[in-house]
């Protein structure tokens, strides 16, 4: 099965193609531009020197939250354009789960924690453990302080590989943790689409009607209308 994988959850963005025998392409770029601007761009460009067409892949998948939420509506609303357009099934995954396939390259036995940098004093965060080359979930996607997060680690005594774009950030705050840490390599930090496309194999397909964007908490311009809509009522 040929998959074809989106991610634009942060800065950088990436489109990959995997199929049974594993990665056969991957465009990566983390240079800031508007992923409006380049995802279809790079995706032509790598069907073009694989000599593959888009009729010729059978899922479309796309890390779908969390991270900006621009960034996950510009990869949502690309994956359902085109499963739309060629009739094709498509497969909204986890950010955190996706890029803890880098974890991979993890000292056996590590905890894989995946963090993005989800500002206000906050990471976007999952715990995973690798079982051979699959992380096997140990928490639900959550948004959480870096205090908490610390804590929370601790309780399962064993060496942590830290992954995503907010990785640096979160082995500042670790410290000296008294079970070790490991910042992964910069070519391993970031999320990826061969990450989408690998947690997205053994995954139900979903119609376009399905594929949803998960935010985890609320926007900008939502909290700042909730805030608004409680000062007008206990004036």
């Amino acid at each position: 099965m040929r998959i074809l994988g989106f991610d634009s959850s942060a800065k950088s963005a990436s489109v990959a193609v995997c199929d049974e025998n594993g990665l056969l392409a991957q465009y990566f770029q983390n240079c800031g531009l508007t992923h409006s601007r380049t995802l279809l761009p790079m995706a032509e460009d790598m069907f073009k020197n694989l000599g593959l067409t888009l009729s010729e892949i059978d899922l479309i998948a796309v890390s779908n939250g969390p991270g900006s939420f621009t960034g996950i509506r510009i990869g949502v609303s690309t994956a359902k354009g085109l499963a739309w357009a060629l009739g094709k099934p498509v497969c909204g995954v986890s950010t955190l789960e996706a890029m803890a396939y880098n974890g991979a390259a993890a000292p056996e036995g590590s905890i894989i924690c995946c963090a993005m940098d989800a500002r206000r004093n906050q990471f976007y965060n999952a715990l995973f453990e690798m079982h051979g080359t699959v992380p096997v979930r140990l928490c639900d996607d959550r948004a959480i302080g870096g205090g908490e997060l610390v804590k929370d680690v601790k309780k399962y005594k064993k060496s942590l590989f830290i992954v995503g774009d907010g990785a640096k950030l979160c082995y500042n705050i670790l410290g000296n943790f008294e079970f070790g840490a490991e910042l992964a390599p910069e070519p391993l930090r970031f999320q990826s689409a061969w990450g989408v496309c690998m947690a997205a194999a053994d995954k139900a397909a979903q119609s376009v009607h399905e594929l949803l964007p998960v935010y985890l908490r609320l926007s900008q311009a939502e909290r700042e209308r909730q805030e608004r809509v409680f000062d007008r009522n206990n004036l």
